[in-house]
């Protein structure tokens, strides 16, 4: 479910014109283009997390082994907000278009592409890897059993991050990813 709702808020980030991609497993990015180095002009906190952050997807559940009781998410977006208001390494739509986005319009796109992820679950990951900035970058995921480091080379159900490590792969399933810069 956090996977399909960061699709979704990146495919309507897409339809109002601003291309975004998604850092492992809950944040939309911008997605930066041309130059050598495409981190150089972002903060510190920017280039780090692999981009300005546009919107992160935090999900909540209740169930048991063979039902869920309850499911939210919570989708936060930096919408029409002056990048001055945001923390360093975040930035708006408002900043990136020159203006403000009709809000109501790009959740209804959000919406209708949350549902038709809902009614095609096997379309989740495929549409994932598509728009993943953090696949074939050098990562660091702090896990609660210590740092995993290595290349992002997938993610598999249920959205576990496979990093390829000096000692072979690893399926990580919960974590703070940062990208690291290649040495």
């Amino acid at each position: 479910v956090t996977l399909a709702a960061a699709v979704a808020t990146t495919d309507a980030f897409r339809a109002a014109g601003v291309d975004g991609g998604i850092k492992w497993p809950n944040d939309v990015l911008l997605r930066r283009t041309g130059g050598a180095d495409p981190d150089a002009h972002e903060s510190k906190a920017a280039a780090e997390r692999g981009g300005e952050k546009l919107a992160g997807v935090l999900t909540e559940m209740e169930g048991e082994a063979d039902r869920v009781s309850w499911l939210v998410v919570g989708i936060g977006v930096n919408a029409n907000i002056d990048s001055e208001a945001l923390p360093a390494g975040a930035t708006s739509l408002r900043a990136v278009l020159g203006g403000d986005v009709d809000r109501r319009r790009s959740v209804i796109r959000l919406l209708d592409r949350v549902a038709e992820l809902g009614a095609d679950p096997d379309a989740v990951l495929p549409a994932w890897r598509e728009r993943a900035i953090t696949l074939g970058r050098r990562v660091r995921v702090e896990t609660a059993t210590g740092d995993v480091v290595g290349t992002a080379v997938d993610v598999e159900p249920p959205g576990a991050l496979v990093i390829e490590t000096g000692d072979g792969r690893v399926s990580v399933h919960a974590g703070d990813c940062d990208h690291l810069r290649e040495a």
